[in-house]
């Protein structure tokens, strides 16, 4: 017997009929014997019909009532699983993330778990029922209700299993795994079998959709066993597992990531003197804005021009609250430009072989495409390009690195 964590987001819960598709396939399981978790997501669009309900109240809707308003999405979809799995037979009990004690921290619209409670869970699946969990939420130490951030139910989904001690992690979506890169910008993008987590967890920071990024840190943390897998076709998915050391060759590239989500903020004359960065970037990330890719020139007159990437969503914030560092600073102008992307190779064959970086810039050079910001890791080399030729630059790339070929041993 398996204790298996079952993660459907808010496509496969879409409709009525797709829940009790969803149902079938969770007492399906049930009867080979194992012990069930499910996690869900809202309906699709449902947490997009939340917000725009929440922003009719208030211009800038107070951070705290939005979590217990877009908490209601799940709860709808967890009370509707549970009763048809009951209507099948297959006993079933539901808990929103505040009732099954998902302790969080209290930083609202963004909040990080900080421990499960295991025992009510324990004693459901113990008497032979199905947990359904609901996704995306947790609640603090007062009681508030708090939520993940946009794709939280696969950390709730991750940090269930870690707690559990589940033997796999599976998240079920749109699409049947992880690709080398979207299908719907390459054709021949092809599925991975198999990825590492270190590989998985810059996809998904890169601007993979597939999995949010927590989930991933969170499944690497405590070696959990997770496998991308289609909600409504079978197969086997794509594994995402520890690095084996024992591979023969690891792929130079094993996928391209991008994100269409970017901005760009640059504050210009700011005196070249030490502690300039973190006065810049202290107050960003005090107002809770993540950023992303900085770079720092410094000019003859001892001035520096000091530019940096936050998501799209928080341009317009970081953009005020730069523009007052900036006086404080005596700078001389702030200018942003909210219509760049980020292009991403990533793999942990970079290791071992030098000109992955060349390679990647002739194929971008060669269609014209010009780079604006570069950022390297270990097994990454990410630039920052003008969104419109975005397409483009992903299938030069992909075509560039012969992604499109399955690498020998692979399979």
């Amino acid at each position: 017997m398996a204790l298996i964590v079952q993660k459907f987001g808010g496509t496969s819960v879409g409709t009525v009929e797709r829940i009790q598709e969803i149902a079938d396939k969770v007492k399906t399981f049930r009867e080979k014997g194992d012990d069930i978790v499910v996690v869900v997501s809202a309906m699709s669009g449902e947490t997009n019909r939340l917000i725009e309900l929440g922003s009719q109240m208030q211009q800038k809707p107070t951070p705290r009532e939005m979590d217990v308003l877009l908490s209601t999405g799940e709860q709808v979809t967890i009370a509707l699983l549970t009763m048809a799995l009951n209507e099948r037979g297959c006993p079933a009990r539901s808990y929103t993330g505040s009732q099954v004690k998902i302790k969080t921290n209290s930083a609202f619209n963004k909040a990080r778990i900080e421990d499960i409670e295991r025992e009510k869970i324990a004693n459901d699946l113990t008497a032979g029922r199905v947990v359904v969990v609901a996704g995306f939420q947790g609640a603090d130490e007062e009681g508030n209700i708090t939520t993940l951030g946009r794709g939280g139910s696969d950390t709730t989904a991750v940090a269930l299993a870690a707690a559990l001690k589940a033997d796999e992690c599976q998240i079920y979506t749109d699409v049947d795994g992880v690709y080398t890169t979207d299908p719907r910008v390459v054709d021949n993008a092809r599925r991975l079998e198999k990825i590492t987590f270190e590989e998985m967890l810059e996809m998904a920071s890169l601007g993979s959709k597939v999995l949010q990024i927590r989930s991933v840190e969170f499944a690497g943390k405590y070696s959990v066993p997770l496998r991308v897998l289609h909600s409504f076709k079978e197969g086997p998915g794509t594994l995402i597992t520890l690095e084996d050391e024992d591979s023969m060759e690891q792929p130079l590239i094993s996928g391209i990531a991008f994100n269409r989500d970017e901005a760009k903020l640059t504050v210009k004359g700011v005196p070249d003197i030490p502690g300039v960065a973190s006065r810049i970037l202290g107050p960003i990330s005090r107002a809770n804005i993540e950023v992303d890719m900085i770079i720092q020139n410094v000019a003859e007159d001892k001035t520096t021009d000091f530019t940096f990437t936050v998501h799209r969503n928080d341009y317009q914030q970081a953009m005020e609250q730069l523009e007052e560092t900036a006086k404080e600073l005596g700078a001389s102008e702030c200018e942003g430009d909210n219509k760049i992307a980020k292009v991403s190779i990533v793999g942990v064959g970079m290791r071992s072989h030098a000109g992955v970086a060349t390679t990647m810039f002739d194929a971008l050079a060669k269609e014209g495409i010009n780079i604006q910001i570069i950022s390297t890791s270990e097994i990454k080399v990410s630039v920052v390009i003008a969104e419109k030729y975005l397409e483009l630059a992903v299938r030069a790339l992909h075509s560039a690195f012969e992604l499109d070929q399955v690498p020998g041993g692979e399979g």
